[in-house]
């Protein structure tokens, strides 16, 4: 009896096809072959929301080899992905290949093993259409927001822009997270650490309380408040006051789902979320790892089963105390039935290293390891906090061992950090080192690929099979933009369209609005919920909205603009208006003759709404030229993103808050010029030079840094360890430090620091 099995991808058919006899053949679809048309709305609204789809061009081909290929065999055996995206797969093929939908034969596996293959073979089903209809449902009500709310964006806003469900929402979070921190105002705080030595051992101490008072994060607001107590406890012998010890235990990492493995990979790879999931798909197409879309935590027995054989075995059996169980927490987790982990836990990520490309190793050896940590015991550390005390003034010294590493085995390294022994009442000297540093509280930050998907997780918007293709799609349509340290920002436009979504289309940007409609294609998914009935509930109101808010609308009342009068120098109309980095104040408007037009940020106690011309107009004189400096060099005031400042030849220097750039006099620049570039230059200074690197011929110094003292040839960093200050390092110490750095291979456990259902039009 010959037999077809259809998948999705040459590669999956490629592996599927060891597993199965010469009576099958093994075909792939290469993904969809039938979609709605893009030239038209193709939903007929008027009557059950009834979908016309259509094979594209560049499918039709393939569509006619498995035509051809079907009408030869004596059965088909659908074998798509497990998914809401592989059932209407299913469907559509069954639906071209003109199959009787309700007895077509679909079988379905979470991983591509001999086994699950057979198993699967022998067990089919039937296609559920519940998870069609699910599937369907989302990609209409994107069609229907696509459709009908982009061509209001052209006429309000720009030409050829997007609007689409759930990219919206997440591109909403991005621009709340911009505004705020753009309103965030900073604080000035300085702490004091201390270098003690006993017995040989350097230890590094904090400055913990005062006079008995515990310090907080804030109490030391200024230099002088530091410098003084710097004074307090110069010259000063210490005494150990107090030694608490306290046992602490570690829990395991939870196993993998697609939001946590995407979270992982940009964390501790730098992998964007469509990278990770390209390289999964093929690691799952090669039968390495589970299928890849999925929210549940949960492992089958007969793996966990083998992992604690596999962790006796090659740890030890204090290191196999038990199958571990977890629960999942995720909102309206569905379909796939597993947590993402490797199909073989015996195959270490050792063992495949020579058969797998780079990226795909890499997150191979990131799914092996947080899977088999699930299933190992906690880690046991021991910390030990020392209180040292001077003069009323408590540092605190903290260490820490690990007792047992459990789970650290295999999950992430740990570096003890010993202290040497000692007792209440020893006598530890003065400090060798005072250092007190400034700092100033920061904003929230900018979001990243990993904490994206976590707040959209959080929130319940989106499912695992939307998270990349969401990020992929308001990146690549400029909603949103990377900074150089591959966080993401709004552009201009992203904050003109979520503003008018938020006033006028409230539901598309609503948080809760969007997590109850996936709730409500969840229950679709299971039966619980008529698909038509959703499309009718959303799409009245909807439809009414927009046809209002085109005649109602004006692009003014879109890009939130005020006209401020005119300019009497040149009669040129002076405009406030709205943008990526908050308001702003513009000289005429954009033409042909005018294609850039004069702007100029508004200041932190400025508002659109009270802003007067003579105000915008002052504030339009920069970049000012205030005059030449001493040495010769231009001094030039202006307003950037943060704040107001003067350029003195190729230095920035921050304008103190009671001086205003379009009115501090050249006598008063040259004064903060003088000392800001000072000040600079003093923090750039190294705090050593070492002479030359014989192997990159780069001058070796020492440098205080955000993370510590470091040594640098220019091109290598090395941290000066820890039970050394950058006093003890000589140039000999430093060139052998450097040269091993080279040599060390990259860590790739550092801590750095296609198919989606949410098509959106």
């Amino acid at each position: 009896m010959s037999k077809l099995v259809i998948v999705e991808s040459p590669t999956k058919a490629k592996t599927i096809t060891k597993f199965l006899g010469k009576e099958y053949t093994i075909l792939s679809s290469f993904g969809h072959i039938r979609d709605l048309p893009k030239k038209s709305t193709a939903v007929d609204v008027e009557h059950g929301f009834t979908p016309t789809y259509e094979v594209p061009p560049d499918k039709k081909a393939k569509v006619t080899a498995l035509k051809q290929a079907a009408k030869g065999v004596d059965e088909v055996y659908l074998a798509t992905d497990e998914d809401r995206e592989g059932e209407a797969i299913a469907w559509h093929i069954a639906e071209v290949l003109k199959l009787n939908v309700a007895t077509a034969k679909r079988i379905t596996f979470h991983e591509i093993t001999k086994a699950a293959i057979v198993n699967a073979v022998e067990h089919p089903r039937t296609i559920d259409m519940n998870m069609v209809n699910a599937q369907q449902t989302r990609r209409i009500l994107d069609r229907l927001v696509g459709y009908e709310l982009s061509p209001l964006l052209w006429k309000k806003v720009q030409r050829g822009l997007s609007a689409g469900r759930v990219q919206s929402v997440a591109v909403r979070l991005v621009v709340e997270r911009e505004l705020e921190r753009n309103a965030f105002k900073s604080d000035e705080y300085w702490t004091i650490e201390a270098t003690f030595e006993k017995g040989g051992a350097v230890l590094e101490a904090k400055l913990n309380s005062i006079d008995g008072k515990k310090l907080e994060k804030l109490d030391i607001k200024n230099e002088a408040d530091a410098q003084k107590i710097v004074d307090n406890v110069t010259g000063v012998s210490f005494v150990v006051d107090k030694i608490e010890l306290k046992d602490a235990s570690r829990k395991p990492p939870i196993p993998l789902t697609t939001s946590s493995l995407q979270q992982d990979a940009y964390n501790r790879l730098g992998m964007s979320a469509k990278q990770t999931m390209t390289l999964a798909q093929k690691l799952y197409e090669t039968g390495k790892i589970t299928y890849m879309r999925t929210d549940s935590q949960n492992l089958a027995e007969q793996f966990t089963g083998a992992t604690q054989e596999y962790l006796k075995s090659t740890f030890g059996a204090e290191f196999a105390t038990g199958a571990v169980k977890y629960a999942t927490k995720s909102k309206g987790a569905q379909e796939a039935h597993e947590a993402i982990r490797p199909t073989d836990v015996t195959a270490s990520p050792e063992s495949l290293q020579a058969s797998l490309e780079s990226g795909e190793w890499k997150l191979y050896d990131l799914i092996w390891r947080r899977t088999v940590a699930s299933q190992m015991p906690s880690a046991k550390i021991r910390r030990t906090a020392v209180d040292l005390l001077g003069n009323k003034h408590i540092f605190r010294v903290n260490g820490s061992t690990v007792v047992f590493p459990g789970f650290m085995k295999v999950w992430q390294a740990s570096e003890d950090k010993l202290l040497p022994t000692m007792a209440q009442g020893d006598v530890i000297g003065e400090a060798k080192e005072i250092k007190p540093e400034q700092h100033f509280t920061e904003p929230a930050a900018r979001y990243s690929d990993a904490t994206l998907i976590k707040a959209l997780e959080e929130y319940g918007i989106g499912r695992p099979s939307t998270y990349a293709p969401t990020l992929t799609t308001i990146i690549d349509r400029g909603y949103v933009l990377r900074d150089d340290n591959k966080k993401l920002f709004p552009s201009d436009i992203a904050i003109i369209v979520t503003d008018l979504l938020k006033t006028h289309f409230p539901n598309i940007v609503g948080y809760d609005f969007t997590a109850d409609m996936e709730g409500k294609l969840d229950e679709v998914a299971e039966g619980k919920q008529d698909w038509q009935k959703i499309l009718g509930e959303f799409y009245g109101p909807f439809h009414a909205q927009i046809v209002e808010k085109t005649g109602d609308l004006t692009r003014a009342d879109v890009m939130k603009e005020r006209s401020l009068g005119v300019d009497p120098k040149d009669g040129l109309e002076i405009i406030v208006r709205t943008g990526r980095f908050g308001p702003y104040v513009q000289r005429g408007i954009v033409s042909d003759e005018n294609p850039k037009p004069p702007r100029a940020s508004l200041t932190k106690d400025q508002l659109m709404d009270t802003i007067t011309l003579d105000q915008a107009l002052k504030l339009l004189l920069l970049p000012r030229l205030v005059g030449k400096h001493t040495n010769g060099e231009d001094i030039i005031a202006n307003l950037g993103r943060f704040g107001p400042y003067l350029k003195c030849g190729a230095v920035n220097i921050t304008l103190p808050p009671e001086d205003h750039p379009a009115e501090v006099t050249l006598e008063r620049a040259i004064q903060i010029c003088t000392e800001g570039v000072a000040k600079k230059a003093a923090a750039m200074k190294p705090l050593a030079e070492l002479g030359t690197d014989p192997t990159s011929k780069g001058e070796i110094v020492i440098r205080s840094g955000r993370f510590g003292d470091y040594i640098t040839d220019g091109k290598t960093n090395v941290t000066v360890p820890k039970k050394m200050t950058w006093q003890d390092v000589t140039s000999e110490m430093a060139i052998e430090m450097l040269t091993k750095k080279r040599a060390s291979p990259k860590k790739a456990w550092g801590k750095r620091k296609k198919k989606g259902e949410d098509s959106e039009e």
